[in-house]
């Protein structure tokens, strides 16, 4: 597997280390964890030019980045302080799910974990109600 360049790299540790410190969130604890979502990060930003979050998979990658959707920091991240990569979490490694609607896969694996600083983040928390409508036409 190749690895991404310096630059990259760099501007990724930038993004999460401002990430960090506007949500209010820290870095997964486990090192081998957070290098991994850093290293998928940098990689897309050398293959596509944008932090596309690398914990999921895209049929087509340059259409995804047309959306923003899953740019890092991402939607569920903005919208509800949700990482699905597990690079922005507590201190203790669990992802904030406070804000996720009932039924979100993230709130049924993890429970409820409380937002240390709910003052911090969520800059589009505006847009909950209208991404849970849009999940459940989804559904239907």
């Amino acid at each position: 597997m190749s690895q991404p360049s310096e630059k990259s790299l760099g501007r990724v540790r930038k993004l999460v280390d401002a990430y960090t410190n506007k949500s209010g969130t820290t870095t997964h604890p486990n090192d081998e964890v957070r290098e991994a979502v850093e290293l998928g990060l940098a990689k897309n930003i050398d293959e596509i030019g944008r932090p596309l979050c690398p914990c999921r998979f895209y049929p087509d990658k340059q259409e995804e980045i047309k959306h923003r959707t899953w740019v890092c920091p991402c939607d569920d991240m903005q919208v509800y302080k949700y990482c699905h990569c597990l690079l922005f979490v507590k201190e203790d490694g669990n992802p904030i799910t406070e804000y996720l609607p009932e039924g979100h896969d993230g709130l049924e694996v993890y429970g409820v974990v409380k937002d240390p600083t709910p003052d911090l983040g969520r800059v589009l928390k505006h847009k909950a109600e209208e991404r849970e409508i849009e999940r459940r036409q989804r559904q239907s």
